[in-house]
C-alpha cells in the first residue's frame, strides 16, 4: 500500500503554493491536492500498490492522555495570518470527494491521528508488495523495515539512514516540540507556558539510558510510583505519546475494521467528476488515478 498522511501532505502543498503567491480557493486546493495524489500514485503504484488515504480525526486519544499535546498549534496558526477556516473546509471537501468518488480507501477513525492509522495498517495488512509511507514526518522512522519505506514530499526522496530503534529511543528522550512534548527533563507545561526546556546533553542521554536498565519495566510504566516530573515519569509520558507501539488496542481494532469495510468508488466516475468540478487540467491524466 501507499499510505498517505493526508493532512500533512495536503497542508504542506497548500502552504508552499500560498507562499508563492497563489490565491486560496476550493477549486485551486482541490486541483493541487488531487494532482499531488495523481503524481505519487503514478510514481509508486507499480512497486507498492494502491493509495490508502489516512486522515486525522478531530479528536486525539493522546490529548486525553496528555492535555498539552499539540496545544500550541491553534496559537501558531493564528499567528501565521492564513485563513485556516477556509483551508480546512477545502480539505474536508476534498476528503469527502475522495471517499465518495475515488477508487481508494479513505480511513478516518474517531480518536486516531493519521500516524495511528498508518502504523496499525503497516502491521495489520499483509501484501505481496512493500508498504510506502508518504509523509515528511520523521515519527515514521520507527516503522522502517525490510517491507516498509518512507518517501518525503519535502525532500523528494526516500527517508533513510537512521536505525529505527535508536532513533525512537532518542526521540522519546528529546521529545517533540512541534507536538508539544517536552524532553524528559522538562515539565508537562513547558511549551504552553513558554518555559525554557532543561538542556538534554549527550552525556545526560547516556546516563539516563544506563539508569533505565536498573528499573523494572513495570515500575517504569506505573505513574503512581514515579514522582511528578522526574525523568523516569517523563520518559513514560513521552514514550506513550511518541512510540507508535502504544496505540490503544481498541483503537487499533477499530482502524482495522474500518479498513476492511471501507468502500471505494469506481474509476468510471472520475471523468464526470473532473468535468463537473472544472478540473480540466486533470482530464487528460484521468488514467493516472
Amino acid at each position: 500500500m501507499i499510505l498517505v498522511d493526508f493532512n500533512q501532505i495536503a497542508i504542506g502543498s497548500v502552504m508552499v503554493s500560498l507562499h508563492r503567491g497563489a490565491e486560496l480557493s476550493e477549486d485551486f486546493v482541490k486541483h493541487l491536492i488531487l494532482n499531488q495524489l495523481r503524481y505519487y500514485r503514478q510514481k509508486f503504484h507499480d512497486e507498492y500498490g494502491e493509495l490508502v488515504i489516512c486522515c486525522d480525526s478531530k479528536h486525539y486519544w493522546r490529548r486525553d492522555y496528555f492535555p498539552h499535546y499539540k496545544a500550541t498549534r491553534k496559537k501558531d496558526r493564528e499567528a501565521s495570518g492564513q485563513d485556516w477556516d477556509t483551508i480546512f473546509n477545502c480539505l474536508h471537501a476534498i476528503r469527502d470527494d475522495l471517499t465518495e468518488v475515488f477508487p481508494y480507501k479513505v480511513i478516518e477513525t474517531y480518536g486516531a491521528e493519521a500516524d495511528d492509522i498508518i502504523a496499525t495498517l503497516v502491521r495489520y495488512v499483509k501484501t505481496n508488495k512493500k508498504h510506502l509511507i508518504l509523509s515528511s514526518d520523521k515519527d515514521f522512522i520507527q516503522l522502517h523495515g525490510p517491507n516498509v519505506d518512507q518517501f518525503s514530499p519535502v525532500s523528494k526522496k526516500l527517508v533513510s539512514g537512521k536505525d529505527p530503534k535508536t532513533y525512537l529511543k532518542e526521540h522519546i528522550l528529546k521529545g517533540d516540540r512541534s507536538d508539544g512534548v517536552p524532553n524528559v527533563l522538562s515539565a508537562d507545561d513547558t511549551f504552553v507556558e513558554d518555559k525554557r526546556q532543561k538542556p538534554l546533553r549527550k552525556a545526560t542521554v547516556s546516563t539516563i539510558l544506563e539508569a533505565m536498565n536498573e528499573y523494572d519495566p513495570i515500575d517504569l510504566h506505573n505513574l503512581a510510583k514515579c514522582p511528578k516530573d522526574t525523568w523516569i515519569r517523563n520518559y513514560q509520558r513521552n514514550e506513550t505519546l511518541i512510540d507508535l507501539g502504544f496505540i490503544p488496542e481498541e483503537l487499533k481494532t477499530q482502524i482495522n475494521m474500518e479498513y476492511d469495510n471501507a468502500k471505494v468508488g469506481e474509476r468510471s466516475q472520475l471523468l464526470n467528476y473532473f468535468i463537473k468540478n472544472r478540473l480540466t487540467q486533470l482530464i487528460d491524466n484521468v488514467g493516472d488515478f
